[in-house]
């Protein structure tokens, strides 16, 4: 029989961020548990920051019955002249039967004692306590803490329990609260609890209370809102979506409200008034003709017609999170970049200070200058990783970290450095994310490849190594960085050679290591079938520029009409000449040739290998057009004859078509 079942965990408020990080894999770990205990069915999850709620419309009441099995050691092990050893009698008290009660079967080509058992299913009821619980505590929020007398710990302290089915409670004790038939509204609304006689009942004061408990209505609402105060006001309001997320998470009645500060902290730049107000107010910056006005926008959770006292009380908070922003602004800019101080702070342990990391910074960033013969000025990339680091000493990026570089940017702009300086201390740490802007021009990209490869080069000459999901360093994201660097501005980077020629700067390095690390982040970073990069990558290139237009190339090719036929073809050339050296000088005299096939591929070889493409897709589809020619010799021409100098100049035709497209991609390797 099927039962609306509900389950509700109410909680102090929950904080968002770990609440959210956690949100993917609430539903899952409840499916996983309900499929335990054989009692997988739809249910729906809703939060708000007080509670946990699950909802069944329909549940099973009872477990299906069910039938155990049992297997044993094979008999010859189990009896020994008729009589039953250890391993039997061992059996049999497993199953918690009389070995009389035990039979065989046939397993693996063996027969085996054998035990079933019919199983009736149990009453859901008595298995939700433990259901629950198993829930409750399988949930990952980072932080925990113990409350009263209680040793077990949880994100925040359970308040009350209310789980109901059918209408009827399910008693239970989680966390020492015992389950009751009632729930908390707004405390605006009612402080205390309120006794809710059904699963009905139960959604209906809630909506009456002041608490929206679906996250998409209480998001839809704050869209609405926003849109309403665009159209009234005339204004852009900026949506981080993450930030979007987490006002939805600490909000039971959702209201989004218009403030404003006093214009004199528009002289702030727009980030440290940005970032002040979302990191510390969860405030919604507000725009006009794209330009950040004094106005910012709250989502408040309050219940009330008058908003008045709530937008009043948002600007009085926000007003000294500004005038701190302004203090350490007028400080900095009286100081000016220094970077005065930074030989006593420890960039990492066995890597020196953040002033030797400077010294190596502008050691890569001069080799990089010369090898890509850039048009600016050296003085002014010299001048950028100089006082990259400046701002560190700065009391704006000690309250804002999240700012350093971008407040060197602004403050070498205040004290007369030139825009390319200002520009690449400002975007030195681009892109810093999967969507991130790049930097914007050939000296700030320079100086953002500096950085990352020094990081990259000496936490592996100390051995700190990404493993697993770790990567605390963000080095993962450091290689990203250099391959959409590189692609964006046409640098040739060929990994064993830049590497190599850098690594004299530092004590050891695993130079497999770092390549194999990131040929691997290269693996990733493109959103194509695999092995057309395992096919790009077996052709011995490791310059990451022409690596991503060889797998660019590629896939166009593979994804035309007809791939699978010329990959049948090729494949069979692979086959052909799997056993000669590719990396030696292939001679083919066309004085042994026989056949009209061997001197048609030759003549068409000849001619696609004799021109110069523009692209590697126009080089690997001019070879690729080989195949009716290569089909053609296929069928007419013998191979492996009795002549060997015939034979090996066959194969030596037939290889030097496969090492002209090896020189791109191994053909052999994509699988379509």
């Amino acid at each position: 029989m099927l039962k609306p079942l509900l389950i509700e965990i109410g909680v102090e408020e929950l904080p968002a961020v770990p609440l959210l990080k956690e949100l993917k894999n609430i539903e899952t770990k409840y499916a996983k548990i309900l499929e335990e205990y054989s009692l997988l069915c739809d249910f729906e999850f809703y939060y708000t920051p007080r509670r946990l709620v699950l909802w069944h419309s329909e549940f099973k009441s009872t477990q299906e019955d069910s039938v155990e099995e049992f297997f044993g050691a094979p008999l010859a092990v189990a009896y020994k002249d008729g009589e039953p050893t250890p391993a039997a009698k061992g059996f049999a008290k497993k199953c918690g039967v009389s070995l009389e009660e035990l039979s065989s079967t046939d397993k693996g080509g063996k027969a085996v004692l054998y035990y079933k058992k019919d199983v009736k299913g149990k009453e859901s009821a008595e298995l939700l306590p433990e259901i629950i619980e198993k829930w409750i505590k399988s949930l990952e929020f980072g932080k925990t803490m113990r409350w009263g007398t209680s040793p077990d710990k949880f994100i925040r302290p359970v308040r009350w329990v209310n789980v109901m089915m059918n209408d009827e409670l399910v008693p239970l004790t989680l966390f020492g609260v015992n389950s009751h038939k009632s729930t908390y509204l707004h405390r605006i609304a009612k402080f205390g609890a309120l006794e809710v006689s059904t699963a009905k009942e139960y959604f209906e004061v809630l909506k009456e209370g002041g608490v929206t408990l679906f996250p998409e209505l209480r998001a839809q609402k704050i869209k609405e809102d926003f849109v309403g105060i665009e159209k009234s006001s005339g204004l852009t309001i900026e949506v981080d979506e993450e930030l979007f997320d987490e006002v939805v998470a600490i909000t039971e009645n959702p209201t989004a409200l218009l403030g404003s500060f006093d214009e004199a902290f528009l002289r702030l730049p727009p980030e440290v008034i940005i970032t002040s107000m979302k990191e510390h107010q969860r405030y919604f910056p507000v725009f006009k003709d794209g330009k950040l006005i004094n106005k910012f926008v709250v989502v408040s959770n309050a219940l009330t017609n008058d908003f008045c006292e709530v937008i009043a009380g948002n600007e009085v908070v926000l007003r000294p999170r500004l005038a701190d922003g302004l203090f350490f602004w007028d400080n900095d800019l009286k100081r000016g970049l220094s970077t005065e101080g930074l030989e006593k702070i420890t960039f990492f342990k066995g890597l020196g200070t953040v002033t030797d990391k400077i010294e190596r910074e502008e050691k890569i960033a001069s080799r990089l200058f010369d090898k890509y013969e850039l048009n600016e000025s050296k003085e002014d990339l010299t001048r950028a990783v100089t006082l990259a680091k400046a701002d560190l000493m700065s009391e704006m990026v000690y309250e804002f970290t999240e700012l350093q570089g971008l407040m060197g940017g602004y403050y070498a702009r205040k004290q007369g450095e030139n825009e390319e300086v200002a520009t690449a201390i400002a975007e030195q740490y681009l892109p810093d994310g999967e969507d991130s802007d790049l930097p914007s021009t050939p000296l700030s990209a320079v100086l953002a490849m500096s950085i990352k490869l020094d990081t990259l080069l000496g936490l592996f000459s100390v051995n700190q190594i990404p493993t697993g999901s770790r990567d605390p360093f963000a080095l993962r994201r450091a290689v990203n960085g250099i391959v959409r660097i590189v692609n964006e501005y046409g640098f040739n980077f060929d990994i064993i050679e830049t590497i190599k020629d850098l690594a004299s700067g530092y004590e050891s390095i695993d130079l497999k290591k770092l390549e194999s690390f990131i040929l691997e982040r290269v693996k990733r970073y493109y959103d194509v079938n695999p092995s057309i990069i395992a096919a790009v990558l077996a052709s011995g290139d490791r310059d990451l520029l022409s690596i991503g237009k060889k797998i660019e190339a590629l896939k166009n090719l593979v994804n035309s009409e007809g791939f699978g036929e010329v990959s049948a073809t090729f494949n069979r050339v692979a086959n052909i000449v799997k056993d000669l050296d590719l990396s030696a000088e292939l001679n083919v005299n066309t004085g042994l040739f026989e056949e009209e096939a061997e001197k048609s591929l030759f003549s068409r070889y000849s001619e696609a290998s004799s021109k110069k493409y523009e692209t590697y897709e126009e080089e690997l589809d001019a070879l690729l057009g080989l195949k009716p020619e290569l089909d053609n010799f296929f069928t007419n021409v013998m191979v492996n004859v009795d002549d060997v100098s015939i034979k090996n100049n066959r194969k030596s035709l037939v290889a030097s078509v496969y090492k002209s497209i090896l020189n791109i991609a191994d053909i052999k390797e994509v699988s379509v």
